[in-house]
């Protein structure tokens, strides 16, 4: 402080002494070194006004002390810009600060937001997966299941021929055996007929006509089972 408020004073004589249309280089020169010694304008302002009151003499013309005070507040002006630039580069720094904060703000909330809505994808692709998963799972079941009840139909469907052709061949061999049973019945009255056609006339009508009402009722026994069994068209 004290070497700077040596500058300070000599600076400003000089300044006093060359005139207003000396440089200002030494008033910044002055307020550089005092930002680089970490002072601030209030401080520069202490040096500036002790200086000031070592330089204006009492004694000297009001004209000459107003014209000294403009030169000095000029050079105090000029002196204190390193400073107020460090202000302003500060208050800069900050506004930069603030905004990047701002946006850093705005970019954690549209990751929070991004987040989410990855998650909220994750989850329903997960639910998706799992309902696909158990969609399968249900068409493999109903698959197996078709596949037993086709087996199943199969096994009945052939069990039923197997039935519907036994029963066929009970039928047809009832039938045959009942057919048999008239035809040699008709055989063996027309071989007796054959016997007592010369030796009684008189029983011969009889007999034939008992014959043929065997054999009327042979048709009859053959179109019954027709009827009852359903093999008349089949015949």
């Amino acid at each position: 402080m004290n070497r700077l408020s040596d500058k300070y004073l000599a600076a400003l004589r000089a300044h006093f002494e060359h005139g207003p249309r000396v440089s200002l280089k030494a008033a910044r020169q002055i307020g550089s070194a005092a930002v680089a010694a970490g002072l601030e304008t209030l401080d520069l302002a202490r040096i500036h006004e002790q200086a000031l009151r070592q330089l204006l003499l009492p004694d000297a013309a009001a004209d000459r002390r107003a014209a000294l005070s403009a030169r000095a507040a000029a050079f105090f002006t000029e002196a204190i810009t390193p400073i107020e630039q460090t202000h302003r580069a500060a208050l800069q720094t900050s506004a930069d600060l603030i905004h990047l904060h701002e946006t850093l703000d705005e970019r954690t909330l549209d990751l929070a937001d991004a987040g989410r809505e990855l998650h909220k994808q994750v989850t329903a692709r997960a639910a998706a997966k799992s309902a696909l998963e158990d969609s399968q799972r249900t068409t493999d079941e109903l698959l197996k299941r078709s596949r037993n009840l086709e087996k199943h139909l199969r096994a009945l469907t052939h069990e039923s021929l197997s039935a519907a052709e036994a029963e066929r061949r009970r039928l047809s061999v009832q039938l045959n055996d009942e057919i048999a049973q008239s035809l040699l019945g008709v055989h063996i009255r027309i071989l007796a007929l054959k016997n007592e056609v010369a030796a009684n006339h008189t029983n011969l009508a009889r007999k034939i006509a008992a014959t043929r009402s065997l054999v009327d009722a042979s048709a009859k026994t053959l179109s019954r089972l027709a009827r009852e069994f359903s093999i008349q068209h089949e015949r």
